[in-house]
């Protein structure tokens, strides 16, 4: 893949300035892939619509093409529009538990593209309770994929910085929010069966007595 100008932009972690989402969300809609902080680790978005996107992020990552990548909603009406079944035990998590660091794992619809379920039928959701990771999924106005900003087996990045020594060339836009919490990533929920089964044990502690 040809080096691309990977370009930094200092953004507020708290109040994201307005103009710099808006040019993130300009790259996604480009077909670019845009890094971003969240309340665990750094992400790497691309625009859920965006079938190249989408497909360079497992490519900078290199990711199995079998292994599905969780996507960020900004509100449960985003959720329905990509689960083909959302149940009350489901409703009740995002109610608990969102925004946060829960992904829930849905049936996913049939529009939802094969490269983000990896051909499993489902999709991993999660609402983010970071004010950036939010503001760019509601200025590009669809999800946004959020793996970690990383190489496969490598560590998760906690800053911009580190960002730029796995991926400078190969993204078009680090927004660079200050360093991110770090620790435990989210916890991941299987929310088609009931109950829910535990996929991943993470940042948060989930009930399911």
């Amino acid at each position: 893949m040809a080096a691309v100008v990977t370009r930094v932009r200092r953004v507020d972690p708290v109040r994201p300035e307005p103009a710099v989402l808006r040019i993130a969300a300009q790259t996604l809609r480009a077909g670019g892939v845009v890094a971003f902080p969240t309340e665990t680790f750094y992400g790497l978005a691309a625009g859920l619509s965006s079938v190249g996107g989408v497909a360079r992020v497992f490519s900078v990552k290199g990711r199995e093409a079998t292994k599905p990548i969780l996507v960020l909603v900004d509100s449960t009406v985003m959720v329905e529009s990509l689960a083909e079944k959302v149940s009350d035990t489901a409703r009740a998590l995002m109610a608990r538990h969102w925004p946060g660091a829960l992904t829930l794992v849905f049936p996913a619809r049939s529009g939802v593209p094969a490269a983000v379920t990896a051909g499993t039928g489902t999709i991993g959701i999660r609402w983010p309770g970071h004010a950036v990771a939010v503001g760019l999924v509601r200025a590009l106005g669809e999800p946004v994929t959020a793996p970690s900003a990383n190489p496969s087996q490598a560590t998760p990045p906690r800053t911009s910085e580190e960002v730029l020594g796995y991926f400078d060339g190969a993204l078009e836009l680090v927004l660079d929010g200050g360093p991110t919490p770090g620790g435990a990533p989210s916890t991941v929920l299987d929310v088609t069966v009931e109950p829910p089964r535990v996929l991943r044990r993470g940042a948060v502690v989930v009930d399911l007595g």
